[in-house]
């Protein structure tokens, strides 16, 4: 019993950390930059199989993704911010407006990339070998690929925290979240902040899409489901709370362990239930304003 408990733990912990990092990225596009970003989950799904294809085809380890992968979807993110939403955002007449807009811009390129993904790697479910043996925990058998994949996203998740809390744009990165307009006014460069949070975003998300290839099958398709989960993590958290994505996502991946143990079928169903709740009873997330 103690092992089997024990099981769902851990399992739940390595889980959530993934789910944590998938958050993270989309707190700062929509917590910060105000674009709730649909496609948030194309880029977890083209970085996982980039990742494939170079694993399959040349035989690169994917941790040597993680240095190809985030980059690309940094300057991506960065480039897609200022030249589409950056528009956006001069012409709306009103904030809603501009999130409104940003929010239908996001579903047009969640198709784009989808179908682009579509047209070069085809519908079929992918996946390769990587670390596959197993690793026992007290009692307990993990792939060594889930452990390395969960404390890579512990790792990351944790200094991104540290960049933010302690580093200058850092701190302009928070001002502008808690007040842009003030931000600005005291010499922020609202434009470039916004945009490079995107663009953060957007790298956190190819983080997770090579970490997620490791330990699960990918597909074209897989997308939507990583920009649910991201968006009821965020939720819990609190909007723009980065340490509330953080923890978010571990409680997510706790709760989605337990679920998965006693059915497997209903954890999404469980991701949904509980974020209905959260509407209901406490909108601002656990550490959220």
């Amino acid at each position: 019993m103690i092992v089997t408990i024990l099981d769902v733990v851990i399992a739940g912990l390595l889980l959530g950390g993934l789910y944590a990092l998938i958050a993270m990225g989309l707190s700062l596009q929509y917590g910060v930059a105000r674009v709730f970003n649909i496609s948030h989950g194309e880029f977890i799904m083209l970085a996982a199989l980039t990742t494939w294809s170079f694993q399959i085809v040349f035989g690169l380890n994917p941790l040597i993704s993680l240095a190809i992968c985030a980059p690309i979807a940094f300057i991506l993110g960065f480039i897609i911010h200022r030249t589409l939403f950056k528009r956006l955002s001069s012409t709306a007449e009103t904030p809603a407006a501009f999130e409104s807009g940003s929010m239908l811009a996001s579903f047009s390129l969640y198709f784009i990339l989808q179908n682009i993904a579509l047209i070069v790697w085809g519908s079929k479910i992918r996946g390769y070998s990587y670390m596959a043996f197993p690793v026992i925990i007290a009692g307990a058998k993990f792939g060594a690929n889930r452990l390395l994949t969960a404390g890579v996203a512990f790792v990351i998740g944790i200094a991104f925290y540290l960049f933010l809390a302690r580093t200058r744009l850092g701190k302009a990165i928070r001002a502008s979240a808690q007040d842009a307009t003030t931000a600005g006014l005291m010499g922020v460069n609202i434009d470039s902040v916004l945009a490079l949070c995107f663009g953060f975003g957007a790298a956190m998300a190819a983080i997770a899409g090579v970490l997620i290839s490791m330990s699960y099958p990918v597909h074209a398709v897989m997308g939507l489901e990583y920009t649910i989960i991201a968006v009821i993590v965020v939720v819990l958290g609190g909007l723009g709370s980065i340490p509330g994505s953080f923890f978010g996502g571990l409680i997510l991946g706790l709760i989605g362990s337990i679920v998965t143990y006693i059915e497997p079928g209903l954890a999404l169903v469980a991701y949904y239930l509980i974020f209905i709740l959260l509407l209901l009873v406490r909108p601002t997330g656990i550490m959220g304003r």
